[in-house]
């Protein structure tokens, strides 16, 4: 970081914005396999919190690699940094007052654990989506593993680069088996108690 920057302090803050937006800001962090269901269950929560009235915002691990970390290749100390612009870009959403929604593979704990730090642990909520390898690579929804088990893809997480589950997340949801609607219940009953919000 340049010596010459010096941090602003601007009049309106966190708070206010949070007024304004009758609720708290948070950043839920959908994390677990390619396939295993984050960003369909980050849509489907951010509607069901639209319809209460919640400021929203997601950050999409596909999309988010079309425009801002479309420099980034997935070698370990690239999916790293890509991790780490995107927690500092939803630290910004979280200071803007938004309920700021996450959806990343983010395979390693460490990695993880500084989104915690740069956000704030008052501020993250770790949602840990636990879908088997085998079911991912059932459903596999982009054609990824049939790539990575061809070859044709390297450092595919859960083929040939490791995954390491979250070991006290916030929430945990199996998708094995499991209807998809009462795994957004089960995120939304946390969600709504924590922003003191009436479903």
């Amino acid at each position: 970081m340049s010596h010459n920057t010096v941090i602003h302090q601007y009049k309106v803050t966190k708070a206010d914005r949070e007024q304004l937006h009758k609720h708290q800001s948070y950043l839920l962090w959908f994390t677990g396999l390619s396939g295993s269901g984050k960003s369909t269950l980050a849509n489907l929560v951010e509607v069901e919190l639209r319809q209460l009235g919640v400021s929203t915002y997601v950050l999409d691990g596909d999309n988010i690699r079309n425009g801002l970390n479309k420099d980034l290749s997935f070698a370990p100390e690239d999916r790293s940094e890509n991790i780490r612009r995107i927690a500092e870009v939803g630290n910004l959403f979280v200071d803007a007052g938004l309920l700021t929604i996450a959806a990343f593979v983010s395979p390693y704990r460490e990695d993880r654990a500084n989104i915690k730090a740069i956000v704030g642990a008052e501020n993250f909520i770790e949602i840990y989506v636990n879908t088997s390898l085998e079911e991912c690579e059932r459903r596999d929804v982009k054609g990824l593993y049939k790539k990575a088990r061809a070859g044709d893809i390297q450092n595919m997480t859960g083929i040939s680069a490791p995954y390491e589950a979250p070991i006290n997340p916030d929430i945990e949801i199996i998708t094995d088996g499991q209807p998809i609607e009462v795994s957004v219940k089960s995120i939304l009953d946390v969600i709504i108690e924590k922003l003191k919000i009436e479903a």
